[in-house]
């Protein structure tokens, strides 16, 4: 598994136990996923600013948000354990890990919202790793049942990180 981290903003200071934390939120994610062969997932650490840019860029909003996916794979989502299964068994034939996608976090927005939301400000990321990451994954939050079943993966996943809502 690979994780690549790439700190592009500098409004919040990011050391090694963030990058650490973010790393181990990622890799915990795909874990809980049944990804269990080499993937690839780049995270982006960005100020709002330059997250706005991306948002109006690439989904006509302008304005910034905190969290944005860029998915390689296009999962179906009725299908999703037998895409990860096939997937698997290409990689034990060609070896090379498969790259799942972008992720790309407002570190300012996420320090606002976990002051906002009273909560750590490691709670906040953790909560916007997992939501990005299950975006790569397939799931999605525009219909009420797509919400409330990507809500129960965000939630079984945080609690796996001991990341619970009062944190």
């Amino acid at each position: 598994m690979t994780v690549d981290i790439n700190n592009c903003q500098d409004k919040v200071d990011i050391d090694s136990e963030i990058m650490s934390f973010i790393e181990n939120c990622i890799l915990t994610g795909l874990k809980a996923e049944g990804i269990d062969f080499p993937v690839e997932v780049s995270i982006l650490l960005v100020d709002d600013q330059q997250i706005r840019e991306l948002n109006k860029a690439h989904r006509q909003i302008d304005s910034p948000t905190d969290v944005l996916s860029f998915p390689m794979l296009d999962f179906s989502f009725d299908n999703k354990e037998k895409d990860i299964a096939a997937l698997g068994s290409i990689i034990e034939r060609d070896g090379d890990a498969v790259v799942l996608g972008d992720i790309v976090l407002s570190m300012e927005r996420a320090q606002l919202q976990a002051k906002e939301y009273n909560h750590s400000f490691l709670r906040e990321v953790g909560f916007l790793l997992i939501h990005g990451l299950l975006h790569l994954m397939g799931y999605d939050h525009l219909e009420e049942h797509e919400r409330m079943r990507m809500r129960q993966r965000e939630e079984a996943i945080l609690g796996l990180l001991n990341l619970s809502r009062s944190e």
